[in-house]
């Protein structure tokens, strides 16, 4: 039976309405409102009328970067350390590439390199290796921290004998991994151990985990309370002065508490999983100022005042230690909802320290402080983690996270040195000492969270858009 053309046009005009509105649905609200409303008076515009919309010009991007630009500062990253830090022995005496080793030779080295590859800061590089490639698909940098595990687990099979029978005299090219005396020589390195063989790495880990492993989790100095601290018996009859008996440094809480977490994935043993819960909360209870949302850098158990100096990177290990133990803790876990609570916290006091810029600064609460990466591309890292994994409001801490990166990614020069990086640091006193800490692209703090960071920030604009909405840099839904 024929229709009318009335009837056939007001059937058409419903399906052109039912397309539009399905079509309308699809998009995200906020992406059909990025201006401001239209002004409702009628007549000539007042030359007022426009000016929020007037072009401002920030110094460093005000968008979300598109993961081809992300990584192509990572890609500067990798050139600079493939090429700075050797994956190769060599024999000390003549500088010739010993290839294969198959006992232990007393004159044999790591290659020299701008970095070296057993340092805490280059576990904290491994793992965010890992992350890039994980990010960006591109297998050059898992295959960096493949390369360099493999050599350290060779180098372990060959020296490890030699040093457990005789620690003092032994000679090794990673003697203070074989040998280690504090967390720094163990902790970050088996952290990124256990990411890689959890990520199914094909490279001997079980000597090596043993070895870092058992030092975090039996041999370093605690309170009696079990916190990991500095400042304990020397084993001559003395006290290590770090600087004082009974120490606790903030940076211990990822110094030591990720690997702690890890080992409970790992083993399946839950004790493992308490005990860093328990860190992170004695830590915190110790030394997180809770009106100011950030934590003080040291604290000396006993004393009735401590020093508080809130160090931006170590604010930076605490973070990071929060969502690496989140990472792998049970959500059953009855610590898990505590630990949240604390990493929310301290974002929340992050958040209020934030540079006009997206950087922070060395001291956290002093702005004439300077502006320091390490610390900045930490919390990019941890902030964007935690976005990722639904700790945090992905509205209030995205662009925030996004505004971090942007700066963070202006310190790559173009040889892929990071600038800006305050050089290894211990505890003190007075503002001084934190005021006045060099900057170097020698300082190795700035390289792995560069990399997390870089890769955590792809991760999340991958899966949240983010753009302007009249003027403002927001959360514009799920991609």
């Amino acid at each position: 039976m024929s229709q009318s053309p009335n009837t056939r046009n007001t059937n058409l005009a419903a399906i052109a309405g039912t397309l539009l509105a399905t079509l309308l649905s699809c998009l995200a609200p906020q992406a059909l409102a990025q201006e401001a409303p239209p002004p409702q008076e009628k007549g000539p515009a007042p030359k007022d009328a426009m000016l929020h919309a007037l072009a401002v010009q920030y110094p460093n991007p005000y968008r979300a970067m598109e993961a081809a630009e992300v990584k192509a500062v990572l890609d500067r990253v990798l050139g600079y350390l493939e090429a700075s830090t050797p994956a190769e022995v060599i024999d000390k005496r003549t500088g010739a590439s010993l290839a294969r080793l198959d006992k232990a030779d007393p004159d044999a080295v790591l290659k020299p390199g701008d970095f070296r590859l057993t340092s805490y800061e280059w576990g904290v590089t491994y793992a965010g290796m890992l992350a890039a490639g994980a990010a960006t698909g591109d297998t050059r940098y898992t295959d960096y921290t493949v390369r360099r595990h493999r050599l350290l687990s060779d180098l372990t099979r060959v020296y490890y004998p030699a040093v457990k029978a005789d620690p003092v005299n032994a000679q090794a090219p990673i003697k203070s991994f074989l040998n280690p005396h504090a967390l720094d020589d163990a902790g970050a390195l088996c952290m990124s151990f256990l990411k890689a063989k959890q990520a199914g790495t094909k490279v001997d880990y079980g000597q090596m985990v043993d070895i870092c492993g058992t030092f975090v989790t039996q041999k370093e100095y605690r309170l009696k309370d079990g916190t990991l601290a500095r400042g304990g018996p020397d084993g001559k009859g003395g006290v290590k002065m770090r600087p004082l008996p009974d120490t606790l440094w903030l940076d211990d809480m990822f110094m030591g508490v990720p690997t702690i977490a890890l080992l409970g994935k790992d083993t399946g043993n839950a004790k493992y999983h308490d005990d860093a819960v328990r860190q992170v909360l004695q830590f915190s209870q110790r030394m997180f100022n809770p009106k100011l949302g950030i934590y003080m850098h040291g604290y000396v158990e006993g004393m009735q005042d401590h020093p508080e100096l809130h160090w931006a990177r170590a604010n930076g290990w605490a973070i990071m230690a929060m969502v690496e133990v989140l990472e792998v803790l049970p959500t059953t876990h009855k610590g898990y909802p505590a630990v949240v609570r604390q990493l929310r916290a301290h974002a929340r006091g992050l958040a209020s320290f934030q540079d006009k810029d997206g950087l922070w600064h060395q001291l956290i609460d002093r702005p004439d402080s300077y502006l320091e990466t390490s610390a900045s591309a930490i919390y990019t890292y941890a902030i964007a983690r935690a976005v990722n994994r639904g700790y945090l409001d992905k509205e209030m801490y995205g662009p925030m996270a996004n505004l971090a990166w942007n700066a963070v990614a202006t310190k790559v020069n173009a040889k892929g040195e990071v600038e800006g990086t305050c050089v290894g640091t211990g505890m003190a006193f007075d503002p001084a000492f934190y005021y006045y800490r060099p900057v170097s692209v020698r300082a190795a703090h700035g390289y792995g969270p560069v990399l997390l960071a870089g890769a955590e920030i792809i991760e999340m604009n991958r899966k949240y858009k983010f753009g302007v909405n009249d003027s403002g840099f927001m959360y514009q839904g799920q991609r």
